[in-house]
């Protein structure tokens, strides 16, 4: 059951991700730097400390008593993840939304789920996987075998994009969309993109002390009762610091590049429907976290719990995309694609979930 439910929390986390630039699309009138900002601020500075307040008695005496190292690791690994999300955009630009994003999360998917392991390999750590338990054990192959199709899944679903964008360009007759597709660089950016986007789950990792006295104050109210389901609520709000210092700095830069600061007073615009449906947003996305940290206290492997909610929101993303018929008037070759690429993530979650539900306990 612990298994079951941690893939279901992962599923809810990767529905919030995929689903949360929704609201944004109600905004009307503000530019990007504006709305992103705002809805970032729910994202990383009020919803977090929130969610902690509501889940972990003495959440800040926690943070308070970590060792210095532990929380800088924890909030420069949230600065970088910042500056991956920010370099997301470039990637997509230079290569397409297709390309970029399948390119991005990938390399974020395996970054995120092998480094970790890597890393234990050579500083070992009770409790923590090291890159020779995955690739000696069978539930370890197991594991690698599911990140290895999930990048095939990415790959296929990346083609059907592409494909999708070549044949409505050629219906349209748009011959400047390719004039900002710029392979070489796009390729520099979208791996610097995805490394860094993997750092938040190098900064879950680096604010696990934290966690584990959440849970250890947990478990010692609730024996016998596995791990505390809110553990790393406390870690987050740390990890997002980070996150929005790159965020806040770059959207003040753009606002006062593009003379935008007038977004957020302008009565001749919709005020009220922006901030809230913003508010939504960030709310939205912080969620995908929320649920990622109770998966993450379920299933207890990080390489299963990161490739599981890099999946999900792969495949929710593409679901929400045919909801929304984006891939209306595309051809049958190009949707049978993007319906084989999702059966192909699908099977990867089968697979790791399957893997780590034969891992001994320890």
């Amino acid at each position: 059951m612990e298994i079951i439910f941690g893939v279901i929390f992962h599923f809810i986390g990767g529905f919030a991700s995929g689903s949360f630039y929704i609201p944004y699309k109600k905004v009307k009138g503000w530019a990007w730097e504006s709305f992103w900002i705002v809805g970032g601020i729910f994202s990383w500075l009020i919803v977090p400390p929130l969610a902690a307040w509501l889940t972990i008695p003495g959440f800040g005496d926690i943070i308070a008593g970590a060792s210095h190292t532990v929380l800088m690791y924890t909030y420069i690994f949230g600065v970088l993840w910042g500056i991956g999300g920010l370099t997301y955009g470039l990637g997509v630009r230079y290569l397409g939304v297709a390309l970029g994003s399948s390119i991005i999360l990938g390399l974020c998917s395996v970054f995120g789920a092998l480094i970790p392991s890597i890393y234990y390999q050579f500083y070992p750590k009770e409790g923590k996987d090291t890159i020779s338990d995955l690739a000696n054990n069978h539930w370890g192959k197991l594991v690698l075998v599911g990140i290895l199709v999930c990048i095939i899944g990415i790959v296929i679903t990346g083609k059907a994009g592409m494909l999708k964008e070549k044949e409505l360009s050629a219906d349209k007759e748009v011959a400047n969309n390719n004039t900002e597709y710029k392979f070489g660089l796009g390729i520099f950016v979208a791996i610097i993109s995805g490394i860094l986007s993997a750092c938040f789950a190098f900064g879950i990792d680096a604010g696990k002390d934290m966690a584990n006295v959440a849970n250890a104050a947990w478990q010692a109210i609730h024996p016998n009762s596995g791990n505390f389901l809110y553990e790393n609520n406390v870690t987050y709000v740390v990890i997002l610091w980070g996150g929005l210092t790159t965020n806040f700095i770059w959207c003040m830069i753009l606002n006062a590049r593009n003379k935008t600061f007038g977004d957020y007073t302008n009565t001749q615009k919709p005020l009220l429907k922006n901030y809230l449906f913003s508010a939504v947003a960030g709310t939205t996305w912080f969620l995908q976290f929320f649920f990622y940290g109770m998966g993450e206290s379920r299933l207890g492997n990080g390489a299963s719990s990161w490739i599981l909610h890099m999946s999900f929101i792969i495949l929710v993303a593409n679901m929400w995309g045919i909801v929304l018929k984006e891939w209306k008037g595309v051809s049958r070759r190009t949707f049978t694609t993007l319906i084989i690429g999702i059966v192909v993530i699908i099977l990867s979650v089968l697979i790791v979930g399957y893997g780590n539900s034969i891992k001994p306990l320890t």
